[in-house]
């Protein structure tokens, strides 16, 4: 059985090593790489204007003001209050108890710690509007008071927005509210003029180039989150593998975004961790599929490989065939 399996691959060899007797022409690779490049190049420009993703305008704190500035001032009034989703989202932020990232008893959220403090009283209102001048003295008399004179102020002022329902911002007059409504005029007038964007990028320093502090701004607002949900990009619209428009999105998440349709992920609290392992895991496996008993046999079983190379095949067949042939005779 060894002779006819060494002959048997010789044969295979030889047949490798035969020369080309086919048709021979010059091949000029110069000409060929020119052609190709500008063929793909105007084909690349043709489909991207017909099928390209669409060139939304960014979400800005100007724009955001502008159009919704009374959900920007409760925002804003939020952060001061430190009530807004990033105030009270625990590591890596800040240190609030009852992270919801756990699994178990295991609190798997903590255990990287507050990486990146932020205090969102500071980092969104307060330390922006020291930049101006005009906003000294509401931020000196914010800096000054007591935490509980902060929150009545805040309680007071927070109050007269949803007694208005959100249709415009209360009067400063009507209430002991204190430096706030001062506050939230000075940060929508620095909102609309284009600079707390800047603002909020220096704090990372001289580049300006962490916008973690302008997302998370953001995102604790429904202006934002009402800009997601009109192209269907939401978590609950399978936004993960959605675009704007259009135009197809990133297909190959779809297994992501699946988890968050279905029960129970679709309404746990700890959805994001629990799908990331979820992943994890079914990523391990697939990396571990080769080594994998009776998975590995399935092209032996369904051999659709011998149907795309079945010139190989062929050819290979028939020289296993001479091989075995000649071994039979010299027997």
């Amino acid at each position: 059985m060894n002779r006819i399996s060494s002959m048997t691959w010789r044969a295979r060899g030889d047949l490798f090593s035969e020369p080309w007797r086919g048709r021979v022409r010059d091949y000029d690779l110069i000409k060929e790489v020119t052609i190709g490049f500008l063929v793909v190049g105007a084909l690349t420009l043709v489909l991207a204007a017909i099928f390209g993703s669409p060139d939304e305008p960014s979400a800005t704190f100007a724009s955001w003001s502008a159009h919704d500035p009374v959900d920007f001032a409760t925002t804003a009034t939020a952060e001061l209050a430190g009530t807004s989703d990033t105030a009270q989202y625990g590591p890596p932020y800040d240190s609030t108890a009852d992270a919801t990232q756990t699994l178990g008893p295991l609190d798997l959220q903590s255990l990287s710690g507050v990486r990146i403090p932020i205090d969102t009283a500071d980092a969104f209102v307060i330390a922006p509007l020291t930049t101006l001048a005009s906003a000294a003295p509401e931020v000196a008399q914010w800096t000054a008071a007591t935490d509980a004179q902060r929150t009545a102020w805040i309680d007071a002022y927070a109050k007269a927005l949803t007694a208005d329902q959100g249709s415009r911002l209360p009067d400063s007059a009507s209430g002991d509210y204190g430096p706030v409504p001062g506050l939230i005029t000075a940060i929508t007038e620095m909102a609309r003029s284009g600079a707390l964007d800047g603002a909020l990028a220096a704090q990372s320093g001289f580049y300006g180039l962490d916008y973690t502090p302008a997302i998370l701004f953001l995102g604790d607002g429904q202006y934002f989150q009402n800009l997601a949900a009109a192209p269907h990009l939401t978590g609950d619209q399978w936004g993960m593998m959605n675009e704007t428009g259009n135009t197809p999105g990133q297909s190959w998440l779809w297994l992501f975004s699946l988890f968050y349709q279905v029960p129970p992920f679709s309404s746990a609290a700890n959805a994001d961790l629990v799908i990331v392992l979820i992943m994890g895991v079914l990523t391990v496996l697939l990396a571990i599929l080769p080594f994998i008993p009776g998975l590995r046999t399935i092209p032996r079983w369904i051999p659709l490989h011998r149907v795309v190379w079945r010139d190989y095949y062929r050819a290979a067949g028939g020289a296993q065939e001479q091989a075995q042939s000649s071994v039979r005779r010299s027997a």
